[in-house]
């Protein structure tokens, strides 16, 4: 990084480097068929047209775009200059005069430039212009307690308000001031990525080649690559009640702990003679798994590693060797080689249970080993409650059918239709029943878990997470509803 680049570093943000941040196959654990399921309902979006962000506030309505196309040459003039003046000393008077512009698509980069500036003074100036420009008074917004540039940027998300058409370009400055190695991921200009919706995570990015054992010395989160595991009876380290995430592939079974997940957030490994990448988004309750063998021939299995950028609260992950960005939730690969080649990579069942329940029902498996082989210690509780309170990152406006944080299990039915099952609501009703069954997918248990089949029982790949984070991805998601029972 060059001097001027350095300076830039320390006018712009003290770096607070902590974890920050996110189909089938029958090769699952064995689910019963069932013919004859209980009845079951669902809930679709609901309509009344209001904008609701996590702590319940009403968002105001968009305010109106009056400007569109190339911005006015007055106020490229002002945005050149603050943009200029972000390595040397931020320019407050091109602050102001872009709030006095009336170019409201101007508020997404004022939110993104408040993400990074530490002066109190120079934050209220853009506080202050952002507010002007949209008409919208902040304090009234609950999150505001929390981080104005939460709500700020809560409500241009919640809005879908449009950018300007050099967005990407002042946004690609701005980033790379802090982590050169995103460029890439600017460059590709037919990338899939709405980047309005991208934020930074606290953290930079991990490009330390496969196998790397060092810890991330710039401040990133350490994907853990080909873990030492035990057997079950070597694991007994681990108390039976805490949370893992099972996978079982070919009749392979492999354990991963949940506090080892929160501090390296993404697993490169092979089971059952598969290769795996398995990402887990602490920010949105989610592990999932992909085999990253499933890639035409001609192209190199993929590594997959944490960028330190966010989408609405979840994880950016990408893949080393190109430097293409996936879509962490859905696997589509969305930016680089590997979206002009149309990768998706292929997804598995994830079981979230116990480590008592996982190794009653898979007594031959293995679990990652203590150290994981690094020859570290892991606090069984890194993250402390961080997430217990809501999303610490913008999601913008969150679906009221069901508690922004509550857990879900996610499934997308064989006629394409994504159904989000409350993991509370399931539970009560396959103790009650055994099984459920919706657009043709059923629910049963496993390991103290869940995994889902079709009727013959070819597993369907399934995995929990936090409901904003399902329904953001998945907008038109049926809930399933308990049948009502009782006279």
């Amino acid at each position: 990084m060059s001097s001027r680049l350095r300076a830039g570093v320390a006018v712009l943000v003290a770096l607070v480097l902590v974890v920050a941040s996110c189909t089938g196959s029958s090769s699952e654990p064995g689910t019963p068929t069932s013919p004859d399921a209980p009845p079951a309902t669902n809930s679709v979006p609901p309509s009344d047209g209001l904008l609701r962000n996590q702590v319940g506030y009403v968002l105001p309505a968009a305010p109106d775009v009056t400007v569109t196309g190339e911005l006015e040459p007055q106020t490229r003039m002002a945005l050149d200059d603050l943009w200029e003046s972000l390595t040397e000393s931020i320019d407050v008077r091109a602050i102001l005069a872009l709030g006095d512009s009336g170019d409201v698509r101007l508020a997404w980069l004022l939110a993104d430039l408040l993400r990074f500036v530490r002066s109190a003074s120079t934050r209220q100036v853009i506080v202050t212009a952002w507010s002007t420009l949209t008409d919208v008074d902040l304090t009234r917004d609950p999150i505001v307690e929390r981080s104005e540039w939460q709500s700020m940027t809560d409500h241009l998300i919640a809005w879908d308000l449009p950018a300007h058409p050099g967005y990407r370009g002042y946004k690609s400055r701005l980033f790379t001031i802090i982590e050169p190695a995103w460029q890439p991921f600017f460059d590709d200009s037919d990338a899939n990525i709405d980047w309005r919706l991208m934020t930074w995570g606290g953290v930079l990015i991990d490009d330390r080649h496969l196998g790397d054992l060092q810890p991330c010395t710039r401040g990133c989160i350490p994907a853990l690559d080909d873990p030492e595991v035990t057997s079950a009876d070597e694991g007994s380290w681990y108390p039976d009640d805490r949370i893992v995430f099972g996978i079982v592939i070919n009749g392979e079974a492999r354990a991963y702990p949940k506090h080892q997940m929160e501090v390296h957030e993404i697993v490169n490994d092979t089971i059952g003679g598969r290769r795996l990448g398995i990402p887990y988004c602490t920010l949105c309750g989610s592990a999932q798994a992909y085999f990253t063998d499933s890639v035409p021939s001609d192209i190199a299995t993929p590594v997959l590693r944490t960028s330190g950028l966010l989408n609405r609260s979840n994880k950016v992950m990408f893949d080393l060797n190109t430097f293409s960005v996936f879509n962490t939730f859905t696997g589509a690969a969305i930016s680089g080689p590997l979206r002009e080649r149309g990768v998706v990579l292929e997804q598995t069942t994830v079981v979230t249970s116990t480590w008592g329940e996982w190794k009653a029902a898979h007594p031959d498996t293995t679990i990652v080993a203590q150290d994981a082989g690094l020859g570290r210690t892991y606090s069984l509780d890194p993250l402390r409650g961080r997430d217990d309170d809501g999303a610490i990152f913008p999601i913008g406006d969150v679906d009221p059918r069901l508690p922004h944080q509550s857990q879900v299990l996610g499934v997308i039915a064989p006629n394409g239709v994504p159904i989000a099952f409350p993991v509370d609501r399931l539970r009560v009703a396959l103790e009650e029943n055994g099984f459920v069954v919706l657009e043709g997918v059923t629910i049963s248990t496993h390991a103290g878990g869940f995994v889902a089949s079709l009727a013959d029982g070819t597993l369907v790949a399934a995995h929990q997470s936090f409901w904003f984070a399902w329904a953001q991805f998945h907008p038109e998601t049926l809930v399933w509803s308990a049948p009502q029972t009782g006279g």
